[in-house]
């Protein structure tokens, strides 16, 4: 039975067996089967003992002006479906003020140098706002472990150097990136896409996949070149020994 939360003192109030992992997967909800694949995969990590806890919180700090805070999806049932169904022991869904009391926290992590480049560079303050919830929820949840996808790159490399630089007691985990069959990453923003940008969305793991193949193409020829070249000069050697 997944336990539905919503406040801090439900969630300290969790049971914990002592010596079996807790392990954590953050969430802004709208699951989808790539959440659904790291809420498994840290279930596998936290064991039968241990405890497998998803929160879903849409942190308002990491929308900037003109971003869609408003109506990025909320469908906590279906989460509540996805988690369970997945291995989920709770789901912690607080409200903005639980995490925020008093409104928008006037102390915030700093992404620093790493904030400014790539995504940084066109939502300037998002990665801020990202650490700072994600280091409220380490607080809250206090994992052993957490787990995020890697298609979101930048968001994660930022984690670990957050968790390194600022000593938090977690261990950070990458878990690869689910795609649909047609190759685009699974988002719950995908749903927003028009069929005309969802083929433009394509190109980006179309070019990728190309580069990837290019590079085996390219290894493989060395490869036989190298061979050829061991094998040729294996026969002049023996030309010349006999």
């Amino acid at each position: 039975m997944t336990e539905l939360l919503s406040t801090a003192g439900e969630l300290y109030a969790l049971p914990r067996v002592q010596d079996a992992p807790r392990v954590v997967v953050m969430t802004m909800g709208a699951l989808h089967e790539g959440h659904a694949t790291l809420i498994r995969t840290a279930r596998e990590r936290a064991g039968t003992a241990g405890q497998v806890v998803v929160t879903v919180f849409v942190n308002p700090l990491q929308f900037g002006a003109n971003e869609d805070l408003d109506r990025y999806p909320r469908t906590l049932d279906a989460d509540l479906e996805i988690a369970a169904a997945a291995g989920a022991d709770a789901v912690f869904a607080p409200a903005a003020d639980e995490v925020y009391p008093g409104g928008a926290p006037q102390v915030r992590i700093s992404a620093g140098p790493m904030g400014t480049l790539l995504e940084g560079a066109t939502r300037p303050g998002h990665f801020d706002g990202m650490l700072t919830v994600v280091a409220k929820l380490l607080h809250l949840t206090r994992p052993d472990a957490a787990l995020f996808g890697q298609k979101d790159a930048q968001q994660l490399a930022l984690i670990r150097r957050m968790v390194t630089d600022l000593n938090f007691p977690v261990e950070v985990v990458g878990v690869p990136t689910v795609r649909e069959a047609d190759g685009l990453a699974l988002s719950s923003r995908n749903r927003y896409l028009s069929d005309p940008e969802r083929r433009t969305a394509l190109a980006l793991s179309r070019a990728l996949a190309a580069g990837r193949d290019r590079l085996a193409a390219q290894a493989a020829l060395r490869e036989r070149a190298e061979a050829g070249a061991i094998l040729f000069g294996t026969m002049d050697s023996w030309v010349i020994w006999n």
